[in-house]
Order: structure tokens, then sequence, then C-alpha cells
């Protein structure tokens, strides 16, 4: 039996009121912490209405900058090259440089090491650009891609772009025929949306069959790997015979069948001009816009023809250029970022009203409802009958409207108030038949296309970008799914009935989901967890708990979240520092779960407000947003800020367990 003393009583009085005390000065924290974030975002309001911050991603960027500037303004023989550019390409070359790594190489995201396709591209434009390869960072960069195995290991479109400047033999390179656009059968729309804009002008480039002089002749034949064969992609054996119609394509090529080529590359013209109508440039990303410059090039466009013109302003608009940088951006993400912003604002003012100011939020919703697109895009040809609506990624690019950014306009329409409430009401009822006319047959959603997961393509030579097909994710789709029904759709409507069942038949043996478009099992579980609880169906809790045992156990000792980029390669999560943005998604899917009352969450609140600046915004230096998979990741500049945003304003203070 113990014995109760009265100085033990103290004791445990006073460790209660201590308990208290520090409970009741983390909430205070709570709430002045993200009063303070919400009024740092209300000021990076842009006048129009929108959100819009830097999107980065690698060095590849600058690279091929240079690639490309190499091709517009080719070098005379045995002179030094001085194009008109020349200024910006000693800017992209100090970039470059300013981000090699010490042993040698580049990474595709901090923290991942050496890789192959950036170092590679890396050295290569630095030599072409009069680097001496004798000094210091050349001999290391030049010694880390011959461990990283070569030239040889590079993906497709690395010796694809080397082979237009002799730099790698073409009989070696995947040939990417103009004829694809002529195959009957609509075969391009069963490639994913970026894909097909990456193709069809690079398709030109080849056909043209145009090469172009590096400056004085430079060569990097000493990046070749010794004792490894040349050769094209070989993964398994449907790959092989995917190989010998490569070679096909290539005799097909040397024998000249002028008519049918000529057709050819007349279409792939017409596709690639008709897409950057109503749009920032082919496809609204870098690489994109960049094929289509340098094929409309190859085609003999002159230098004013307005075409040319356009297409070079608007890949120059991706550039952040300032007297300290020198950063080209994918694309620019906009409509995403003003979506997610007021979301969030709007989720602190349900909680804590007069915090958002109502007048920005109607600005927002006035700018996001003139973004609606209207025009049927690439997605139509497998649903014709749709009517248009849903909201690109970026200002402008309506041959591709985004089921990711349509949902999540829809959530942010939910709390901001246009000044024409009418037209949003109709607004929102074209994006929702939109969605619901998205759906795939598997009960998913993607982010483009309906069914674009045609696996044998996964095979073809020119597919290691891996990124040939757009199937439906748990990310995008738990996304739809808590739109859906937060626009009224119930548990009984079909298709929230079937895009529950898809997550709960594809949830990973751990109780996580994979995550898509971020970084990566912790985006996909805490998406897929507040779709569930948003659909209302019934069955899901054994999957709940085993989600929120997840996050529960791969908690950081600090209290935050992290997950490396690596986790693509091993499937499986990969644990790395925490960072605000995945602090957030983890504290939101464990609020989804119910669970936001448990210490874990608490010990998140703590972390992110320990680590809140001055301004009341965040630091993030890890990449936690995706392009491709394993080949090109994305860095938001303001995940950091309104994800945490979100998580405090949807963990109520006097909810969050602080005892």
């Amino acid at each position: 039996m113990e014995l109760v003393t009265p100085g033990s009583r103290g004791s445990r009085r006073e460790t209660l009121a201590a308990a208290q005390q520090a409970g009741q000065e983390l909430r205070e924290r709570h709430i002045r912490g993200s009063e303070q974030i919400a009024r740092a975002m209300l000021e990076l309001q842009s006048e129009e209405g929108y959100w819009c911050g830097e999107l980065t991603a690698d060095s590849t960027l600058e690279s091929d900058y240079i690639l490309l500037q190499m091709w517009l303004y080719p070098p005379e023989p045995d002179k030094e090259w001085m194009p008109p550019s020349r200024a910006r390409v000693d800017r992209a070359v100090k970039a470059i440089l300013e981000r090699q790594q010490p042993d040698g190489g580049w990474w595709i995201y901090p923290g991942g090491g050496a890789e192959i396709n950036a170092t590679a591209r890396a050295y290569t434009m630095l030599k072409t650009c009069g680097m001496d390869i004798e000094s210091e960072p050349m001999r290391k960069a030049r010694e880390k891609v011959l461990e990283l195995g070569g030239l040889q290991a590079c993906n497709s479109y690395t010796k694809i772009n080397f082979s237009l400047f002799d730099l790698y033999p073409r009989k070696y390179v995947p040939s990417v025929p103009p004829e694809i656009v002529l195959v009957p059968g609509d075969l391009i729309y069963e490639m994913s949306s970026w894909t097909r804009a990456i193709i069809v002008p690079l398709s030109i480039v080849q056909a043209v069959g145009k090469h172009k002089p590096t400056p004085m002749g430079r060569r990097v034949d000493e990046l070749l790997a010794p004792h490894k064969k040349l050769s094209l992609p070989k993964r398994d054996a449907v790959s092989l015979i995917f190989n010998q119609v490569d070679r096909a394509v290539k005799i097909w090529e040397r024998r000249n069948l002028r008519n049918v080529r000529a057709k050819a590359i007349r279409e792939a013209e017409r596709w690639m001009l008709e897409r950057t109508r109503y749009s920032d440039g082919l496809g609204a990303i870098y690489p994109s816009m960049m094929y289509l410059i340098m094929a409309m090039e190859s085609m003999g466009y002159a230098s004013d023809q307005p075409d040319l013109v356009e297409g070079i302003r608007q890949f120059e608009n991706l550039l952040i250029e300032t007297e300290e940088r020198f950063q080209f951006q994918p694309c620019v993400s906009p409509v995403w970022d003003t979506a997610l912003c007021a979301y969030a604002l709007g989720e602190l003012e349900a909680n804590r009203p007069g915090v958002a100011d109502q007048a920005k939020m109607t600005r927002a919703a006035d700018w996001l409802l003139t973004k609606e697109v209207r025009r049927k895009g690439d997605w139509s040809v497998k649903r014709p009958e749709l009517e248009p609506s849903g909201w690109a990624f970026e200002f402008a690019n309506e041959f591709y409207p985004d089921i990711d950014d349509t949902a999540m306009v829809l959530l942010a329409l939910r709390h901001a108030k246009a000044s024409d409430g009418e037209q949003q009401a109709r607004v929102e009822k074209r994006a929702v038949n939109w969605l619901l006319g998205m759906q795939g047959s598997d009960g998913g959603w993607a982010a483009f296309d309906v069914d674009n997961n045609w696996s044998l393509l996964n095979k073809v030579p020119f597919a290691d970008h891996n990124a040939m097909l757009d199937p439906a994710c748990p990310d995008i789709t738990g996304r739809v799914l808590e739109a859906l029904s937060k626009m009224g759709l119930g548990s009984e409507h079909p298709a929230v009935a079937r895009g529950a069942e898809f997550l709960l038949r594809n949830q990973e043996r751990d109780g996580s989901w994979y995550g898509r478009w971020g970084v990566n099992y912790i985006y996909g579980t805490f998406l897929a967890l507040r779709g569930l609880r948003a659909s209302g169906v019934d069955g899901t809790r054994t999957a709940v708990e085993r989600a929120s045992e997840w996050l529960r156990s791969i908690q950081n000792a600090d209290g935050g979240w992290g997950e490396s980029c690596l986790g693509y390669k091993t499937h499986g999560y990969a644990q790395a520092p925490s960072t605000p943005s995945q602090t957030a998604w983890a504290m939101l899917g464990l609020e989804a779960a119910g669970m936001g009352q448990l210490p874990a969450v608490k010990r998140g609140v703590k972390w992110l407000l320990e680590r809140q600046k001055p301004d009341g915004r965040w630091d993030e230096d890890l990449m936690t947003g995706t392009g491709f998979p394993n080949v090109f990741y994305l860095a938001y500049h303001l995940y950091r800020d309104y994800f945490p945003l979100l998580a405090l304003a949807t963990l109520c203070p006097t909810a969050v367990n602080v005892e």
C-alpha cells in the first residue's frame, strides 16, 4: 500500500498544475502561430487574387537551357561560342557549378546523392561552354559519371539530346517517329498527357534530322564507360521486342519514304501548334516547351515567326533571374497554390472567425472562376460527350485541365465565396459533373486522363522517364472523394462508393497508401484517410486503424515527420529529417482518422511551432513534391507554409491532447 503524505499530494498537484500551464501555453502558441501564418499568407496574395509560389527542381533545367541555346545559336567552326544569350549561358554555368556536390556529382533531390543524368548533363554543358576538363570540378564530375555507369547508363532523353549534337551515336538512341500521330486507334492518347506533349515535337526534331555542332567540336567520349557495350535499353523480353521495332523504324527512316514521313511531320506540327493556343506554351511544362522551340527551328521557322517568338517568350517566363539567382522552373503553379491557400485560410476562418480577410477570399474565388476550362482538351478523346470544365495547374493550359486541381478548387470554393454566387454555383455544378465523368473504370482518378494505364507502353525504348502512363492513384482519388463529399455527394452515390473501394483495394500491406504526386507514402496516406473519412462509406474502420498506426510508427524522435524520395526506388517508406509539409500531412492524416487528440499530434504541433520563423513562415530544405518518380522531383516553395497552416487550422487548439 502506497504511503500518501501531504508532501506527495503537493508534488502531484504541482505536477498537474505545471502540465496544465504547459498545455495552456501550447494552446496560446497554437492560436498565435496559426494567425501569424494566416497573415503572412494573406500578404503574399497578388492584387488579382491568386497565390503563386516558386516551383523549382534540379540542375538539369539549367543544363538543358544551355543545350537549347546551342541549338538556336550554333557555334561557328573553330571559334569559341558567343551566342546573343552568352551572358545568360554564363549565369547558367555558374548556377550549375554552385549545385555540384562534394563527391563531384549532381543530385535530383537533396540528400539523394549523385544521379547519372543530372551529372552527365552538367559535365557536358560545362565542357561545351569551355570549362577546363582538368579542373577539379570537372575531374570529379567525370569520375562520378564513370562510377555511375557512364553515358550508357543515362536515360533515353539524355541520350536523345546528346545525339542531336553527335555526342552519342544515333544508332543507339530510341527513335520517336512522327508517324505515331497517324497510328489508328488514337494510340498517342494511350500515353500520358505530358509524354505526348514531349514526344510529338521531339519526333519532328528527330525526323527532320538536323545535327548541330558543339563549340570547337568538343565531345564527351571520355564519359563512355570502357568495356560497356552501347545498345538500346534492355529491361526484359518484351522490351527486346520493341527494340526490334525500333530497328525497323530506323530502316524505314533510311529508305526515306518521303510522302508518309512528310504527312506525319505535317500532322505532328498541326497537333503541337494547336495545343499552344489558350496555353502558356505546349503543355505549359519545360521539356515540351523546349522541344517545341527546337521543332519549329528544325522546320525552318524564321526567327521572327510569331509562333516561335511566342514559344521562346513562354519558355523564358519560367526563368527566375535576379542578381543572386539564375534558375528555371519546370512550370508555374498559380491555380494549385491559390486553391490550397484559400482552403487553408477558410478552414482557419471556420474555427476562428475574423482571421481571414473576406475581401481577399472573394478576390481569390473570383480569380479562380475566371480560370475554369471551357474548351475540350485531350481528355475528350475518351470522354467526347462530357461537358468541359475543371481547372489547369498553370495560368493557362486549357488542353490539360487537372483532376487534382479541380478537386482542390472545389474544396477552396466551399470557403471562398465569389462576387457572383449564381455564377459560382453553375461553375461548381459543371466541375462536379466533369470529375464524375473522369472517374476510371477501376473506381479511381488519375491526373489528366481516364484509363491511361496500358502497361505495355512502359516497354517501349523511350519509356524510361518513368511516366509513360497516368493511372489512377490513391492521393488524387482521396482528394476527389473529399471534394465530392463536401459538394453533397454521400456514401450512397456510386462514384463515391467506387472511389472508396479503390482506396481500400490499393492500401499497402503496412497500412499506408502510395503518393504519386507528393513524397510519398505520408502524402498518399493523409489524402486517402481524408477521402475515406469524408465519404462516410461503411467498412473502412480496419483500413483507417492500420493507416493511423503506420503514421504513428514513423514519427521522428523530434516530433515531426519526414520522408525521402528514395522510397520511390525502394517501394517503401524511407525515413528522412522532419519537414513542415510532411509533418502537416501526417497530422492531417491522424486527424482524419479521428486521432487528432493523440500525444503524437501534440508533439507534431510543438515541432511546427518551435520552428516557425518570426514572420510566421517555415523553412524547408528537402523536396516533397513529385514530377516523375525516380527521375524528377519538385520543391513547391509554399508547401512549407500552407500545409502547416491547414494542419494548425484543422486541429482546434482546445482539442489537442496537451496532458
